[in-house]
């Protein structure tokens, strides 16, 4: 007998807009139900084994990207369930909005160069605590952005604390894995392109991994992190 699917909240905030593509993504595993839950609701819809909160523009990314939807009612299920340990990602905008709500710590602010970016990058793999990394294979990753509002910055304490606490998930690389100028392609504070809380379970990241999870990508390595949370 086959085990039973993990059901996987994916967030639907006004102005999402790659919610479907990551239950796409999720759903082809084999290992996964994934279930579209508006950010109007107050609490989930019955137990569940993970949440995603998705890119997009949430409430036209008016104010500053994620700062209305800090608002939304599903915001306090979303801290609770942080609090319980379920695995929880967020990409790109939802990165932006897992910060907004200080799940995660720092800021997205505006990239280095202040133009929108749409392009492949590499990234290395600098912690497996979290769910989604901890059986992922590969130390370098290729998974593409799409964001103009990417650049990772913190305080100089909360950077040394992320380094301490092994809290950096990713890095933007070369495809050796070396970090510099022209490697990271937003400006962000040491290479960073993902961090998880202290506790391991909240993930943040810009790059869209369900954007290379498909049977019809160029690649798959968004994959392992679906696959990875799968185990």
């Amino acid at each position: 007998m086959s085990a039973p699917k993990k059901r996987i909240a994916v967030i639907d905030f006004h102005g999402t807009l790659c919610e479907r593509d990551c239950a796409a993504a999720l759903r082809e595993t084999g290992a996964f139900e994934p279930v579209l839950v508006s950010a109007e609701l107050d609490q989930f819809p019955g137990p569940i084994d993970g949440i995603v909160v998705p890119g997009g523009f949430s409430f036209g990314d008016y104010i500053r990207p994620g700062a209305m939807a800090r608002t939304a009612a599903i915001t306090k299920a979303l801290r609770r369930e942080a609090e319980l340990g379920t695995p929880i990602i967020g990409i790109c905008n939802g990165f932006q909005i897992l910060c907004e709500i200080r799940l995660l710590p720092g800021v997205l602010l505006k990239n280095r160069d202040g133009r929108f970016i749409c392009r492949e990058t590499h990234l290395k793999v600098e912690s497996r605590r979290s769910p989604f990394l901890a059986h992922v294979q590969n130390d370098i990753l290729r998974i593409p952005i799409a964001h103009k509002y990417g650049q990772f910055y913190a305080s100089p304490e909360t950077l040394a604390d992320l380094e301490a606490n092994d809290q950096i998930a990713f890095r933007y690389c070369d495809a050796d894995g070396g970090s510099n100028q022209a490697t990271n392609p937003n400006g962000s504070a040491s290479h960073i392109a993902g961090i998880t809380n202290r506790a391991g379970n909240v993930l943040g990241m810009m790059p869209h991994p369900e954007r290379r999870s498909m049977p019809w990508s160029q690649h798959q390595d968004g994959r392992a992190l679906w696959e990875s949370l799968a185990q």
